[in-house]
């Protein structure tokens, strides 16, 4: 059992760091509700333990402090929504500092069941410069600190990192989020079940050259979609017309073709493509194969024999890692291909391979191919999740977990 599960919160203010970075539309309403909903179950434990919560976050990048669009005020109602919709009466208070005496006061006049929402870290510079009085002054508001924010962990920030500090180790903990995300990194990362499948796509190859060189360590099939695999289409010595292409890539492109040759990784470039005369909803478009497209056109999806190459090597998969598009999904004519690789991982899932999909794109992808709960795991943070599978140590993580 994991340390949160086990801990009594009883009567114990529980200060908790939550990703509410949620996006909003001009009248402050939230578009996309993931982020919050995902840490309701932390917060539920807690209350239902009979202590009370004290959540602090980020929202957006406010340049020069407090600034009415990223007021954290806006959310205040629907997370009192998300936290009664089961017919508790649960009370959300807000503080419109998140440190001073209106903070302090607030939190200690807190009782049992009760939830105070802070306003937005980052109105003090002192968040993001990771400094260490601040992050003191935040400690002293709660007996208990709980890091459910997967997708901050790889800033060292006053509020993710430093605070960790001023909290004895019984006292520092991972919320259950944040249990799921470094649980199901650490099942892809380092007890994968072969064959192993990272499926890695986007635009730029220079986003993803770290990812891929530590995957060479450990995947057996890497598939490349998207943008970036033009890259290595031209690389290897193909015509692909007016494809995205980063050309101060090329000899890096062939160096990791060269590296999973010598370490026995099969690399999967899609040996077809539909391509458009324009990057427009209303191209005209054709198929061809992706080292042959004529000049003036260019890929904007993987094609259908790469589709059908594509899911079979997933179909054959034990441990799926998913981290990019296939194409321009985003407009209907270019998303085939997204939503065929996205149906093929939920089938070998379905058929027991454990499949984690990470990065804002393939998570936007399989929300809107309505795949969520047919993959094992979605992670909630993009960055932090394509840092974490570059290798690095993530500062929100060593906090806690040394």
């Amino acid at each position: 059992m994991s340390k949160f599960a086990t801990h009594t919160f009883t009567n114990q203010k529980v200060l908790i760091r939550v990703d509410f970075n949620v996006p909003l539309d001009a009248a402050y309403n939230i578009t996309d509700d993931t982020r919050m909903r995902a840490t309701i179950p932390t917060i539920k434990k807690i209350l239902g333990d009979g202590g009370s919560v004290i959540l602090m976050s980020h929202l957006g990048r406010p340049k020069d402090g407090p600034a009415e669009k990223y007021s954290l005020k806006h959310l205040v109602a629907h997370l009192h929504q998300l936290l009664t919709a089961d017919g508790s009466s649960t009370k959300v208070f807000f503080a419109d500092d998140c440190i001073g005496e209106q903070a302090a006061l607030t939190a200690s006049m807190l009782r049992p069941g009760e939830v105070l929402l802070l306003e937005n870290l980052r109105f003090y510079k002192e968040e993001e410069k990771g400094d260490t009085a601040f992050a003191e002054k935040l400690s002293k508001l709660g007996d208990v600190y709980v890091n459910d924010a997967f997708g901050t962990a790889h800033r060292a920030h006053a509020s993710t990192a430093i605070i960790a500090q001023f909290f004895p180790g019984d006292k520092k903990m991972f919320g259950l989020l944040m249990e799921g995300e470094v649980s199901s990194a650490e099942k892809v990362l380092h007890g994968s079940q072969k064959p192993f499948t990272a499926i890695i796509g986007g635009a730029k190859v220079s986003d993803k050259i770290l990812i891929i060189e530590n995957l060479l360590e450990r995947a057996t099939d890497i598939i490349i979609g998207g943008g970036m695999a033009y890259t290595f289409m031209k690389a290897r010595g193909g015509k692909i017309g007016n494809s995205l292409c980063e050309d101060d890539r090329l000899p890096t492109a062939l160096e990791i073709l060269e590296k999973a040759k010598q370490k026995n990784v099969a690399i999967h470039l899609p040996e077809t493509s539909i391509i458009a005369d324009k990057f427009a909803a209303d191209a005209n478009t054709s198929e061809s194969p992706s080292d042959a497209i004529p000049d003036g056109w260019m890929g904007l999806d993987i094609g259908g024999k790469a589709v059908g190459i594509f899911s079979e090597v997933i179909g054959k998969s034990k441990t799926i890692l998913w981290n990019g598009p296939m194409g321009v999904f985003e407009m209907e004519k270019f998303q085939n291909g997204t939503k065929s690789i996205a149906l093929a991982v939920a089938d070998a899932t379905a058929n027991g391979a454990f499949s984690l999909v990470g990065g804002g794109d393939s998570v936007a992808a399989v929300n809107q191919f309505n795949l969520a709960d047919k993959v094992s795991y979605v992670s909630t943070g993009g960055g932090a999740m394509l840092e974490y599978f570059e290798g690095k140590v993530l500062p929100g993580i060593a906090a806690i977990a040394g």
